[in-house]
């Protein structure tokens, strides 16, 4: 079966980065870069970027790469006869389906939004009506359904294109309108009145909070954030690396794709706090953020309908396009499983998202008694807590014992292969940091997730 691959450099960069910008850049990277200390939790950020996600990224791309097929069948091709790596391709599976039971569901909330934000429905209303229109929201099952398999619908039409005619070429524009709507964003948000102070939390080196909330916990939150970010550990990058050809350097890839994720989340900073500081209202975290607090800055805002409506657009791009590129493995990895048509794996896989959407949909309304991690929670916090805390952080570490240990792919493998096409190669020089330091870490940020 011919493989087909991605039909540029810039569209397998853009592509890879899709997967790792999404709504955790946005309304997760600017909150906790100003709990933990401005610009100098940023330069932790981009340390452990580099010692800890970028190594994780260049192997599931090489994984992916030398085997040319998912993690369908990728631990098959590689590992030592006789051994039972594969047996990790299920738990990979399973990773993207949970991942997409509760992201397609918010991207409906997303989308959502900007419909009513164009209606101008949020005009006029205090804090407690905006805070009412979330609630009414989570409390309309049906509203939520619709606006979910829509978000679900676009996503896999674009997929049933193909990978160059739908997935790269859509995400591609996609990826060029985020950009330039965040850039809009962010030069309107840092001329609003005292955006100054904004921009004083948000990038000045606070060393006296980083001694305040304590040193250690500072690197774990940097540590986790870098981690988490890219999308390791559950095999997206292992099928868009068996889509890329030999002729360019996959270490430089990766650098790019952290590059262009860490100026996402950077510039939603920039729109985030000048404009929370310019109205006065404190920044908050998780869906609050996105779905309370900004709506109450547009809503003040002069222009604040068209700036709320442009900033949700962008939102929705974001989501989407990571929505696209995560089903696109979901549909890959059936085909190479099953050896099904693209055509076939679509529509399962459609049927299949739709319906596992639903216990997060109904996690807030008919099936809010199920509180699965204590009072307050909901279904969605459980979904997400297995995906964050246990299937990544674990994933991650199974890619990394498989190209080190020499009871798996092994690292003479892994390095050949990383030394192909051109441009930078993998340092040598790291090859006992990244065999006995990095899964050290990685079980560190396990257990921090579970003591935290």
């Amino acid at each position: 079966m011919n493989r087909e691959h991605f039909s540029s450099r810039l569209g397998f960069i853009l592509v890879t980065a899709a997967c790792s910008i999404g709504l955790g850049n946005i309304w997760r990277f600017p909150y906790i870069v100003g709990k933990y200390g401005g610009a100098s939790f940023v330069l932790l950020y981009v340390l452990f970027l580099i010692i800890l996600g970028l190594p994780c990224v260049v192997m599931e791309m090489a994984v992916g790469r030398a085997s040319q097929r998912s993690t369908a069948l990728s631990f098959d091709i590689l590992e030592p006869e006789g051994s039972r790596w594969h047996y990790f391709k299920h738990v990979t599976f399973a990773g993207n389906y949970l991942l997409m039971m509760f992201y397609t569901v918010v991207s409906g909330w997303l989308i959502w939004y900007f419909v009513e934000m164009t209606k101008g429905r949020f005009q006029g209303l205090n804090t407690a009506e905006i805070a009412g229109m979330f609630s009414g929201l989570l409390q309309s099952p049906g509203i939520m359904t619709a606006y979910t398999l829509a978000a679900i619908f676009i996503s896999v039409a674009v997929c049933a294109k193909g990978v160059q005619k739908g997935v790269e070429r859509v995400t591609k524009i996609l990826m060029m309108l985020l950009f330039s709507l965040l850039i809009l964003l962010a030069v309107k948000s840092v001329l609003l009145p005292n955006a100054e102070l904004g921009l004083h939390y948000y990038l000045y080196p606070d060393f006296e909070r980083v001694k305040e909330i304590g040193l250690a916990e500072c690197i774990f939150a940097a540590m986790g954030q870098a981690f988490f970010t890219l999308s390791i550990g559950i095999g997206v990058l292992t099928a868009f690396g068996s889509r890329i050809d030999k002729s360019s350097s996959l270490t430089e890839n990766a650098i790019y794709m952290g590059v262009l994720d860490t100026i996402v989340a950077f510039l939603a900073g920039l729109i985030i706090f000048p404009s929370c500081f310019s109205f006065g209202v404190e920044p908050d975290s998780g869906p609050n953020l996105l779905f309370v607090t900004l709506p109450n800055i547009f809503n003040a805002m002069e222009g604040g309908r068209i700036w709320g409506s442009l900033f949700f657009l962008f939102m929705c791009f974001a989501a989407v396009s990571t929505l696209i590129t995560v089903i696109e493995n979901i549909i890959t990895y059936t085909m190479d499983w099953k050896g099904w048509s693209r055509k076939k794996a679509v529509i399962v896989n459609f049927i299949g998202l739709s319906i596992l959407s639903l216990p997060c949909i109904l996690g807030f309304n008919l099936w809010s008694g199920i509180q699965p991690l204590g009072a307050g929670s909901t279904i969605l916090d459980l979904e997400d807590f297995i995906l964050s805390n246990n299937l990544l952080p674990l994933g991650s570490l199974v890619f990394l014992l498989f190209c080190t240990c020499r009871y798996g792919w092994g690292w003479d493998n892994f390095y050949r292969e990383t030394s192909i096409g051109k441009g930078m190669n993998f340092p040598l020089w790291t090859r006992r940091y990244i065999s006995y330091g990095l899964p050290f870490i990685v079980l560190l940020i396990f257990a921090w997730g579970y003591l935290t």
